[in-house]
């Protein structure tokens, strides 16, 4: 692994060191929803993949362990877009994924995918604290792109008979699917996260498809407490997600 570092980044391990990502010592860096997101996604051999917001590259790396044809990682930040690439090759994925600098509004690759990933910002743009670096709030706030227009994005690179999967704020959630109900999309399996047993969920894993293609019933899987017991420790679902498959390499 080659893990060419500039200035002002570090190199980190995950997945019990079988994947090293470089970060920004400051600025953005990704927390547990990355991890969780990846491990949730449910991905097929031949499948075209595209994330929308790759950030450093995380979420797209950590699905190299996962059978997909080939995977397409958008980012409209180009500092990240270029960590994003070193992360890519470093981790021996070029073959399978791309990154792409581009606005995730106007992206048009002339194609439909299979499956869409994507972690979006949390926080409206005149809602949360306030970030006075601009790459971290344009990760965290909506202000290069809001729900909507996440949603809008969906609804002409997904295939008809596509998958989304996203992970978003519980707080959020009705916002999260009248925004897909009004590009025809509907949740068709949702999983909230709950950071501690007894405390209400701040977050929430969902899998998107077309209305027009889905007639079942909305499947809530049973809630992801990460921390179970009374000490800080993961619990060993959530330890899993977050340490990567046992005994896999990138395939």
């Amino acid at each position: 692994m080659d893990f060419p570092l500039r200035r002002g980044e570090t190199l980190d391990d995950f997945y019990r060191g079988r994947v090293r990502l470089i970060q920004p010592r400051k600025g953005y860096r990704f927390a547990t929803d990355a991890p969780l997101l990846a491990a949730f996604a449910g991905l097929r051999p031949g499948d075209e993949v595209c994330e929308l917001g790759t950030g450093n590259g995380v979420i797209a790396v950590l699905l190299g362990f996962k059978p997909f044809a080939r995977l397409t990682a958008v980012e409209i930040q180009p500092r990240l877009a270029d960590i994003a690439r070193r992360n890519v090759a470093g981790n021996g994925l070029s073959g399978r994924i791309e990154v792409v600098e581009a606005d995730l509004r106007t992206f048009r690759p002339g194609k439909r995918f299979d499956v869409l990933v994507s972690n979006p910002p949390y926080h409206g743009k005149e809602t949360g604290v306030p970030c006075p670096d601009r790459e971290k709030a344009i990760a965290k706030h909506e202000i290069t792109c809001d729900i909507m227009e996440l949603m809008r994005a969906v609804s002409e690179l997904l295939k008809d008979d596509g998958r989304a999967f996203f992970i978003y704020p519980a707080a959020r959630e009705e916002e999260f699917r009248a925004a897909a109900r009004s590009r025809g999309l509907r949740p068709v399996v949702i999983r909230r996260i709950h950071p501690r047993a007894g405390e209400e969920p701040n977050l929430f894993l969902s899998e998107l498809r077309f209305a027009a293609a889905f007639s079942g019933e909305e499947t809530v899987l049973p809630p992801l407490v990460l921390h179970p017991g009374r000490g800080g420790e993961f619990g060993p679902e959530a330890a899993a997600m977050l340490e990567g498959p046992l005994n896999e390499t990138h395939r």
